[in-house]
């Protein structure tokens, strides 16, 4: 689904704001350096075509930053991030490297899968199995378009999926209401207070 290049039939160009950021982007790097902005303008590009990277983009950040067709394609294909033909409004990766593996991420990506064929004539919904996330601590999780969502079991999926079907916002993040990456089950501390001396 990612890597096969797509045309959308039409040229593309930055909007203006888009170039007024992509100026900013190049700015950062030192002079005769500019192609160093690859893979921003890239993800630029993508954002604007709503998720995906066009053939037509590519070609219009090859010429932007002066490289071939074939330096910018070989980049976008390289990275799991570009995705080369469209998606629906919601991207899931479901991540099912060895600690999302071990906690039931093949049972979230079935049911990603699953609601996808159930109904998505809207296109709301596309889904891909990828390589780890770097939440193994909080595992299974899921990165929805730029956001995580972690500590998932197969109903807070469906309850997510069917949130973002009713264009409900979805609170990223731990979904049992863990702090960041600490115990499950609330800290846990190995030294004993000390007592006082009897007096």
């Amino acid at each position: 689904m990612k890597k096969q290049l797509t045309s959308q039939g039409k040229p593309f160009n930055f909007t203006r704001e888009n170039l007024q950021k992509a100026e900013i982007l190049i700015a950062r790097y030192p002079q005769g350096r500019q192609a160093s902005a690859l893979v921003p303008l890239l993800d630029l590009a993508q954002r604007q075509a709503s998720g995906w990277l066009p053939r037509e983009a590519i070609e219009y950040v090859a010429d932007y930053l002066k490289l071939s067709f074939m330096q910018v394609y070989e980049v976008a294909t390289f990275y799991s991030m570009f995705n080369l033909s469209p998606v629906g409004k919601y991207f899931i990766q479901v991540c099912t490297t060895t600690s999302c593996q071990l906690r039931g991420a093949q049972d979230i990506l079935k049911i990603c899968h699953d609601f996808i064929q159930q109904g998505n004539e809207d296109n709301l919904f596309s889904v891909c199995e990828v390589e780890c996330l770097a939440a193994c601590v909080n595992a299974p999780m899921v990165q929805i378009n730029d956001d995580y969502y972690e500590d998932l079991d197969a109903a807070r999926m469906i309850e997510i999926l069917l949130a973002l079907k009713a264009g409900k916002k979805v609170n990223p993040g731990s979904q049992v209401g863990r702090q960041g990456s600490a115990p499950e089950r609330g800290s846990k501390n190995i030294h004993k207070s000390k007592k006082e001396p009897p007096s």
